[in-house]
C-alpha cells in the first residue's frame, strides 16, 4: 500500500531536518499509529505523503511509494489526481479546516466534483451515502447546514465523510480527536475501526496520545526530533519498549493510580 523510504526533509528556515530519515510500511487494511511529542516530525511525514509540502520552502530526499507510485517527486498533475482520489486526510481542527461560507454536503461532494463526472443528483446521494456511513443523523438536513450549526463532533464526522466519499484506500488522519472530549473521542475511534474494517480502507494516525493510539492501532511509530526511534507491533511495544523516549512517553500515559496521588 504505501511504503515511506528514506525520508528526508529540511525547511530552508530550519537548521534542522524535521524528518531525518524516516522509513516506513503501512499495508493494505492496516492502521498504522505514529506517536511523538509537538515537533517530532509526525505532521511533516503526513504532508509529505499528501502531497502538501510547501516545496519551495524545503529540500527533500528519499521516496514516498503508494501502490508503486512515488509520490515525493510526483509533479502537480499528478499529485493532483491522487489527492482526495486515492488518499483522503481529515485534520485536527475542523471547524478552521472546513469552509465556514459553503454547506456541509457541498464541501462533502468536493472531491467528486474534481475526481469523477458524476452529475449533480448523483454527488449528492454519495454525499448522503458518506453521511450515513459516518453515522450522522438525517444526512440529508446536514448537507443543507453550515459548520457553525454542527458540533466539534459532528463536525468531524463530517470531515472524514468528505475524506471517504471517494472510496479512497489509504486515511492520513492527523490527531483528529485532539479537540474532542473524552466520550466523542471513543465514538470518532469505533468509527475509525469500523471503516477500516467494513472497507478495508489503510490508515495512517498521527497522535501524541498513546492511550488513543494503543485502541485503535495495530502497529505503532515513535518519532522524536525527525528521527524514527521505534517501531513494532503495539502490544509489544507498549509492554516490552526498547527506547528511552518511547518509556518515558508510555509512563505520561494517566492512569486511574496517578490520577489517585494527584493533589
Amino acid at each position: 500500500m504505501l511504503e515511506i523510504q528514506d525520508l528526508h526533509v529540511k525547511f530552508h528556515s530550519r537548521s534542522h531536518e524535521a524528518v531525518a530519515g524516516v522509513s516506513l510500511t503501512i499495508r493494505d487494511g492496516e492502521i498504522l499509529g505514529l506517536v511523538g511529542e509537538s515537533g517530532s516530525g509526525k505532521s511533516v511525514t503526513a504532508m509529505s505523503v499528501a502531497g502538501l509540502l510547501p516545496r519551495r520552502q524545503c529540500d527533500y530526499t528519499g521516496k514516498i511509494l503508494l501502490n508503486g507510485q512515488d509520490l515525493l517527486h510526483a509533479d502537480r498533475a499528478q499529485l493532483r489526481r491522487i489527492q482526495g482520489k486515492e488518499i483522503g486526510v481529515v485534520f485536527q481542527e475542523p471547524m478552521s479546516a472546513m469552509n465556514p461560507l459553503m454547506k456541509i454536503g457541498e464541501q462533502v461532494e468536493e472531491a467528486l466534483l474534481i475526481h469523477t463526472t458524476l452529475t449533480r443528483q448523483e454527488r449528492r446521494e454519495r454525499a448522503i451515502a458518506a453521511l450515513t456511513a459516518v453515522e450522522l443523523p438525517n444526512p440529508a438536513g446536514i448537507c443543507e447546514k453550515y459548520p457553525h450549526e454542527l458540533s466539534g463532533g459532528m463536525l468531524q464526522r463530517a470531515m472524514i465523510a468528505a475524506a471517504i466519499v471517494t472510496g479512497p484506500g489509504l486515511l492520513l488522519l492527523d490527531e483528529p480527536t485532539t479537540a474532542l472530549d473524552v466520550t466523542v473521542q471513543a465514538q470518532i475511534l469505533t468509527l475509525l475501526k469500523r471503516l477500516n474494517q467494513e472497507r478495508g480502507i489503510s490508515m495512517l494516525f498521527i497522535s501524541h496520545n498513546l492511550s488513543v493510539v494503543r485502541k485503535l492501532c495495530g502497529r505503532v511509530a515513535v518519532m522524536q526530533r525527525g528521527v524514527l526511534v521505534e517501531a513494532g507491533e503495539t502490544e509489544q511495544v507498549y509492554a516490552h519498549p526498547e527506547n528511552e523516549y518511547t518509556r518515558h512517553l508510555i509512563a505520561a500515559i494517566p492512569t486511574r493510580t496517578r490520577k489517585e496521588e494527584q493533589p
